[in-house]
């Protein structure tokens, strides 16, 4: 029997209607570079992580050069606990020792990344995987963070410094669809792997790209002015705007909109935090009018 939606005029004209208006987006972003940030909520759920993998083939297929930065926090606290070594996190980010790089390095590139790419490869042969350390895409230096006025050693924990886009644009150029964990050599300590902030990655990347959009998906709604009144949430701000709340800001916001305000502030035309716990949240936000979560613009 005939599925009664496959043939019902008024639900198939509902159906173009939807189509139709995704139609000056479409257009917006054909043949240009998007860079979405893959992470928090998104990874744990399987109906999640298939709705993002359908959404990037999506994406491709209507001409759209999607590249995904994931990182993959869950997971390496997953992991570090079973190993039982000590984990903790100083403004946002994730102390990490000697011994915990090697299990940062491992589920990052052994684990997520391949599963990612098999599950966006599921629609086509599109997906590939590459790390931070490939073909000299990242180069990294250690930092610390200051905390209350006072400065913190973050270990094995690093920024990007230098983005060399050409193993990205190769993959690009040949019609695929690039997969980057956030994991980095340090340009100081040849040999030893740091662990790069996606969010920062993410934005670095975009920016070496010359991307039209940043997209961060994360585990709430977007971003509020007054947390924790959910009626303070903002959809639209600009960069001089979002560096006057930025000190207001919860720690584990901070990296995520900074990241939006690097990249907007270097090029990239739009940056936005999205909601990755809502199935198919990067096409909402890329193809409708009012898009889901928060949009920051350099004015």
């Amino acid at each position: 029997m005939t599925d009664i939606q496959d043939t019902d005029p008024a639900a198939a004209s509902a159906r173009a209607v939807t189509m139709i208006e995704s139609l000056p987006w479409l257009k917006r972003f054909r043949d240009q570079i998007v860079v979405i940030k893959y992470g928090g909520n998104a990874m744990v759920s399987d109906e999640l992580q298939d709705a993002f993998a359908a959404d990037i083939a999506y994406l491709r297929y209507v001409g759209v050069k999607p590249v995904v930065v994931h990182g993959g926090g869950p997971q390496i606290s997953s992991m570090l606990d079973r190993l039982a070594i000590p984990s903790e996190f100083k403004g946002g980010y994730r102390v990490t020792s000697t011994e915990a790089i090697s299990v940062v390095r491992m589920v990052l590139t052994g684990q997520i990344n391949p599963q990612l790419v098999a599950r966006i490869n599921a629609h086509g042969p599109l997906a590939t995987g590459l790390s931070g350390e490939d073909a000299g895409l990242f180069g990294g230096r250690r930092r610390g963070v200051t905390v209350d006025g006072v400065e913190h050693d973050l270990g094995r924990v690093g920024d990007v410094v230098t983005v060399d886009p050409r193993p990205v644009l190769d993959h690009l150029a040949a019609g695929r669809i690039p997969v980057v964990s956030s994991i980095a050599p340090d340009l100081d300590h040849p040999g030893h792997s740091l662990n790069v902030n996606a969010d920062a990655a993410a934005a670095a990347l975009a920016v070496a790209l010359k991307a039209t959009k940043l997209v961060v998906l994360t585990d709430v709604p977007g971003l509020y002015a007054d947390w924790p009144n959910r009626d303070s949430l903002v959809s639209h701000l600009t960069s001089a705007e979002l560096r006057t709340i930025m000190p207001r800001l919860e720690s584990g916001m901070i990296p995520k909109m900074q990241a939006c305000l690097d990249a907007v502030e270097s090029g990239v035309e739009t940056a936005a935090i999205i909601d990755g716990r809502v199935p198919h949240s990067v096409l909402v936000e890329i193809f409708t009018s009012k898009g889901i979560g928060t949009e920051v613009v350099a004015q």
